[in-house]
């Protein structure tokens, strides 16, 4: 079973890359290094599209996303700092000559899945995964398949970006929506958020299980007030779109 497979029915994009990747870290981890930013890429453009907190920065490439003080802030420091050796990494693997060894694409591997399983506990709207799911290297393919070079992946990194759809036109409703309905970061996605930081925080250096999240459910949708079942938290009834889309 694949390290990934919590990702495959919400975020299937994410997962045919971040599959892509793990089936390269040993046989061609240039080619691991590169799929790896490359699911970070679509992972955090997904984040900036449906987080109502989230602004866009000055430039849309992945470096100027993961530094917005706005992602930061909602991905926390150690989900940042992941993405910035993804990052680096895939980088390294386009753009660069020099050797890309195993322990670099199991890094960036690993990584992604933390930042994976952090992006699905604070967001997914169907199952989440696991409480204290761990990365199994153990898991990893060692097929041999021939590898690529780096004008090879120079050249699919250029035909990927054309089929991108702009982030920018991504955002354009949720603008719209943001500037007619006055909405904020809805209390129920911050909770969820600080409940999935809490988690990862537990299990990405101690490896050992974390409490359950609490669940939330909507017990009252009629009226200008929705209260939550985990607690006193409450939010206006406008910004129900933005808890529909978590």
């Amino acid at each position: 079973m694949s390290n990934f497979a919590f990702l495959e029915a919400e975020w299937p994009s994410v997962y045919e890359a971040a599959t892509k990747a793990s089936n390269a870290v040993y046989p061609d981890p240039r080619t691991a290094c590169f799929y790896a930013r490359r699911a970070l890429e679509l992972a955090v453009q997904w984040i900036y599209k449906y987080d109502y907190s989230l602004l866009l920065p000055y430039q849309e490439n992945l470096s100027a996303l993961i530094h917005e003080p706005t992602f930061k802030k909602v991905a926390g420091e150690a989900v940042f700092n992941k993405a910035r050796v993804i990052t680096t990494l895939g980088n390294q693997a386009v753009h660069s000559n020099s050797p890309i060894k195993e322990y670099d694409s199991l890094t960036a591997v690993s990584e992604l899945f933390h930042i994976s399983y952090w992006m699905a506990r604070t967001y997914a709207r169907q199952e989440k995964p696991e409480p204290g799911l761990v990365f199994d290297p153990e898991e990893l393919p060692r097929t041999t398949v021939p590898k690529q070079t780096v004008d090879q992946l120079q050249k699919l990194e250029t035909s990927l970006r054309e089929k991108d759809e702009k982030l920018s036109e991504l955002l354009a409703d949720k603008s719209h929506w943001m500037k007619n309905s006055n909405a904020c970061e809805p209390k129920l996605q911050k909770q969820k958020r600080l409940q999935a930081h809490s988690q990862i925080n537990m299990i990405i250096p101690k490896l050992r299980p974390a409490t359950t999240l609490s669940t939330c459910c909507l017990k009252k949708l009629a009226g200008h007030w929705i209260r939550l079942r985990t607690g006193n938290l409450k939010f206006p009834a406008c910004q129900m779109k933005a808890v529909l889309a978590l």
